[in-house]
């Protein structure tokens, strides 16, 4: 084991991928000499040079098309949003030609690449710094959307995409990068696409969740153990597509009642596919309402302390979310 942080984690990661597999290569905004801004490119471009390792100009346009078409021709690359909030210049090249390759290809092109998206709030980011913007990729068919919560997954999940014969969109929150350090396996370690954990056995309720609200919600079920006595089961999603539809049915079943937590806002956000499947799916199993704890209607995450506080899941609200789910 190896004691790593998020972003040290996705570093490790793209070395080894890089060292492995001569076709893996990485282009984005700042990734070559600068090593990115939040430093998930550092030492790249020193060990493997300017031609595996891009700088590109202010264009997720470009960027996004550019490594669909190494992908095209046998490349394998990971492309950088600087920001997940920059992403939309690059929209139709993901939506409407990366997404649809292999399909109107009938299968002769398959696009092996990776788009990294640093998203989420609670940096001070303000606007255009801080949006979660998952929803728009997981209602896009064609596209394999991945969002981990902490070192082992982060680092398993992107060797794993880069190793994946079609795109996908790997989500990393921000807040988490340098949040804590954890214990990541040796060697080649690979966390499967489309395979959710339960981070925390529980009886009375289920909790869903990705990426920094995993932190969160493990802390929300050790305050409602030791303060009311429930025992929340944590389901960790790390894929939003695939669904993992087998480990959330199933921990509906064990428990009875789900909590669906996410930093988006609630309305057309990823937390309304995990309720529908479990309302269509599990409904057998319910002794309460499905519930969602999502973030407040507003177009984006305010810059000032108190105001961007306020916008943000915690702990604290979802153990009152939480509360009032159990007391049904």
């Amino acid at each position: 084991m190896a004691e790593m942080n998020i972003l040290e984690a996705i570093r490790s990661a793209m070395d080894e991928e890089m060292e492995r597999d001569d076709r893996v290569m990485v282009l984005g905004e700042d990734v070559g000499k600068k090593g990115g801004v939040f430093g998930a490119t550092d030492g790249l471009f020193a060990k493997y040079g300017e031609k595996r390792v891009l700088d590109t100009p202010l264009t997720e346009g470009m960027i996004a098309g550019a490594a669909a078409g190494a992908a095209i021709y046998g490349l394998r690359p990971i492309a950088e949003m600087q920001f997940a909030d920059f992403v939309y210049p690059a929209f139709n090249q993901i939506v409407s030609e990366i997404s649809r390759m292999r399909y109107r290809s009938n299968g002769t092109f398959g696009l092996p690449m990776v788009i990294r998206m640093p998203y989420g709030g609670g940096v001070h980011g303000a606007l255009y710094h801080s949006q979660s913007n998952e929803a728009y990729f997981t209602s896009t068919v064609g596209l394999k959307v991945v969002a981990p919560g902490t070192p082992a997954d982060a680092k398993g999940l992107l060797k794993a995409s880069v190793r994946d014969p079609d795109p996908v969109m790997f989500f990393e929150h921000k807040k988490t990068y340098r949040l804590f350090k954890a214990d990541v396996p040796d060697g080649d370690h690979l966390v499967p696409i489309g395979s959710a954990e339960v981070a925390r056995p529980g009886k009375d309720l289920s909790i869903f969740c990705y990426g920094y609200m995993r932190t969160c919600a493990l802390e929300a079920a050790e305050t409602l153990a030791r303060e009311d006595g429930v025992e929340a089961e944590v389901v960790d999603l790390r894929t939003l597509r695939p669904l993992d539809r087998a480990t959330v049915l199933g921990s509906v079943e064990r428990t009875g009642k789900a909590l669906v937590v996410h930093e988006a806002n609630r309305f057309g956000g990823f937390g309304a596919e995990v309720a529908a499947t479990i309302a269509q799916d599990g409904f057998e199993h319910l002794d309460g309402p499905v519930t969602r704890l999502a973030g407040p209607e507003v177009p984006g995450v305010p810059y000032h302390h108190d105001l961007e506080e306020w916008f943000m899941i915690g702990p604290a609200k979802i153990v009152d979310a939480a509360r009032a789910l159990a007391a049904y």
